[in-house]
């Protein structure tokens, strides 16, 4: 549970590195090529063996650059479906992506939850609804088709994690992470030439220095999750992670930023932590 929790403070910390630093005035991509670069070399430098990079698993390597590419369609599918649908239901499909990942645990590597922890993945769901929801005026989804393909992606990118843990071979975790990121950069880097063809926006030094910083808790998040995975089942690590979280950067922000969660929020984050309770004793 340890790994959980450190995963949970490193995934919090991700997500204000990037709230602080991600005001954009150039080119989308040069943050998050940033900070794909710095966790391919954090992935380099915890190799055990560096001769791996040639040496290593074409399991590995296939593994890898499946992960990589998953979650650049993601982020693109989000993107995309921002501009139709609207950021508020977006995000909660984003979200919902947990199913892909209980799903993959449960129907594929045969884990079985308690009766009390279905009922903590049964509140987490319309929980993570209610956190994004907003108390504003609703949204429309324009292409549901989008908002079903961010689910996809988003969870599959996370799910990658549980096969690599229960198919890959320990001793190539770093090595798994260095494919997955390098094939992430690659496709970024190939996004942001597109973007600047298309706009002309360049990649700021700024923002491609704060998307160097923020891949350090982003390269420890994946990497403690895995590990997590390792020792918790997915059912549990996955909700866990994702609602932990939240929870985190909301009371964070609600301390250091004095942005305090609306009334769907609240009754959210009652929800959140009614499901860990659950999840905790099952």
């Amino acid at each position: 549970m340890a790994f959980l929790l450190l995963a949970v403070a490193s995934s919090a910390a991700m997500t204000l590195v990037m709230k602080l630093l991600s005001a954009q005035r150039g080119n989308r991509f040069a943050l998050i090529l940033g900070n794909y670069l710095t966790c391919i070399a954090l992935s380099f430098a915890f190799l055990p063996d560096k001769r791996l990079v040639v040496s290593g698993s074409p399991l590995t390597l296939r593994l890898g650059m499946v992960g990589g590419a998953v979650f650049v369609a993601g982020l693109v599918s989000m993107q995309s479906s921002i501009r139709v649908n609207g950021a508020t239901l977006s995000a909660a499909f984003a979200k919902l992506g947990l199913i892909v990942s209980l799903a993959v645990g449960i129907l594929c590597f045969g884990e079985r939850p308690s009766a009390l922890q279905l009922a903590g993945i049964a509140l987490v769901l319309p929980a993570l609804v209610l956190i994004n929801a907003g108390d504003g005026a609703e949204e429309r989804a324009e292409r549901p088709a989008l908002l079903i393909l961010t689910l996809l992606c988003c969870g599959g990118g996370d799910a990658m994690a549980k096969v690599f843990q229960q198919l890959g071979a320990r001793r190539e975790d770093a090595l798994y992470f260095f494919w997955l990121f390098t094939t992430a950069a690659l496709l970024s880097a190939v996004l942001a030439a597109l973007e600047h063809r298309r706009t002309g926006r360049r990649m700021l030094p700024g923002e491609f220095a704060a998307g160097l910083l923020a891949g350090i808790p982003n390269y420890f998040s994946s990497y403690l999750l895995l590990l997590a995975l390792e020792r918790v089942p997915s059912f549990v690590a996955y909700p866990l992670y994702s609602t932990g979280t939240i929870v985190l950067v909301t009371a964070v922000s609600a301390a250091c930023f004095g942005e305090k969660p609306g009334r769907r929020q609240a009754a959210g984050l009652v929800l959140i932590l009614a499901a860990l309770a659950l999840l905790s004793l099952g």
